[in-house]
């Protein structure tokens, strides 16, 4: 097949789309298909261009096999709604200029957000007179109501139909969880076009299967805690990922403000077991978050660190007791966190938050693996990490649980839809 992929995400970033855009592409390239991905200059989740790419307006590298073409987009230095909104569109007017002059492929893939590119696709896709997939990573319209960025009313209401456009033209409308079929159900997408296509488990070196060594938990996590100063005793709850208001991460300061307070003996408490919640990444909450933590005085139960290399990220699940998985209230049926994944396949306990109704806390029930704890409760959250932190065999229990983890292997999810994109095109299944 010759596949033009079409998103704003793809290598080297590190964290979100990015990487599964990059995983998708590569998976097809090494199947022998023809692929071309239309994407934007890397931005996230720094929200900042690499300096060389200022005022660019058009790149086409090559990635493995796989031919990129880069368009210019605005990059906002603070991501308020309205930049967000131009940050996208600026995006799907380059990338849609970008793509009508490049030879027509077998198939389109466009992965939303931004939504816009649907209406786009479905132009550009009776313009070449081809199909396309439709695949959602986030129910962008969802969720922006859900977080309050956007008011119910008129531009609500435009977001709803751009969303429906994109559906009705697809040849497939994929989604990563099984709260977004039922979301593409019940916004009338018919059952033979809805493709439950989930993000699979990932590593740093591209398209390739994460497979823990036994003793890296043990070696590698003493190595990461004196790498950046974290007690070896003290019991580690980890978030990695993307620093932004759909993760509802105020709540896990809070929390750190109530361990440290028992901690050092200004709050009554029985047990005060030393816990340190660790927050790596960055966004557009970052700085938010900093001035929080400053301002409860928090000196001990709560670090921040930037970004990792692949090399500290396995560290630092090595060395962590449970990693944290958290969203905002409200969130939790438009979007599923890949992280899970990662965290999973290194054997690492998960302690979610979630509201109950979310994919993330049905997964966490399903695989037995985790507690989840509901948003914006610090104090049952700070409970639930005394318990754990004074219960190993049930830590030893959910780790030998996050073995449920293996239905997302990269061969099965990847094999499966490149399956599917060869029924659309009418082609044989590669031997």
């Amino acid at each position: 097949m010759r596949i033009i992929v079409w998103g704003i995400n793809y290598s080297p970033e590190l964290t979100g789309i990015g990487p599964f855009n990059a995983g998708l592409c590569d998976f097809l390239v090494e199947g022998g298909h023809q692929v071309q991905m239309v994407t934007a200059f890397p931005y996230y989740p720094f929200w900042q261009k690499i300096p060389g790419d200022h005022g660019r307006l058009f790149r086409t590298e090559n990635f493995d096999g796989v031919t990129v073409h880069r368009c210019w987009h605005y990059v906002p230095e603070k991501a308020t709604t309205l930049r967000r909104i131009w940050h996208e569109l600026s995006f799907a007017l380059t990338s849609f200029c970008r793509v009508l002059f490049l030879a027509r492929p077998d198939l389109y893939i466009v992965v939303s957000p931004p939504l816009m590119l649907g209406p786009l696709v479905s132009i550009m896709a009776r313009l070449k007179r081809r199909r396309y997939v439709f695949h959602v990573q986030d129910l962008q319209p969802d969720a922006a109501v859900g977080l309050g960025m956007v008011k119910p009313g008129l531009f609500a209401r435009l977001l709803y139909r751009l969303e429906g456009w994109a559906y009705r033209d697809a040849a497939l409308v994929s989604g990563i969880s099984d709260g977004m079929m039922a979301a593409f159900a019940r916004k009338g997408v018919p059952e033979a076009k809805r493709l439950l296509f989930p993000n699979w488990i990932r590593s740093a070196a591209r398209n390739a299967e994460y497979r823990p060594v036994a003793h890296e938990r043990e070696d590698g996590g003493r190595a990461f805690r004196e790498k950046f100063g974290i007690p070896q005793n003290t019991f580690l709850a980890a978030y990695s990922g993307n620093l932004g208001r759909k993760q509802g991460l105020e709540t896990l300061v809070a929390t750190a403000g109530i361990l440290e307070r028992a901690l050092t003996g200004k709050a009554p408490h029985t047990s005060a077991p030393d816990i340190m919640i660790l927050l790596v990444g960055d966004g557009a909450m970052r700085q938010a978050l900093l001035d929080q933590i400053a301002a409860l005085g928090l000196k001990h139960a709560i670090r921040m660190l930037p970004l990792l290399i692949d090399r500290d990220y396995r560290g630092m699940l090595a060395a962590s007791e449970i990693c944290l998985v958290t969203q905002a209230p409200g969130t939790g049926q438009f979007f599923f966190p890949s992280k899970l994944l990662s965290v999973l396949s290194a054997g690492t306990p998960v302690l979610s938050v979630a509201d109950e109704d979310s994919e993330l806390a049905r997964a966490v029930a399903d695989g037995r693996f985790g507690v989840n704890v509901l948003p914006a409760n610090p104090s049952a959250l700070a409970d639930t990490l005394r318990t754990l932190a004074e219960d190993q065999p049930r830590l030893a229990q959910m780790r030998t649980n996050t073995a449920w983890v293996a239905r997302f292997s990269a061969s099965r999810v990847l094999g499966g839809f490149e399956q599917k994109l060869l029924e659309l095109t009418g082609e044989n299944r590669r031997g």
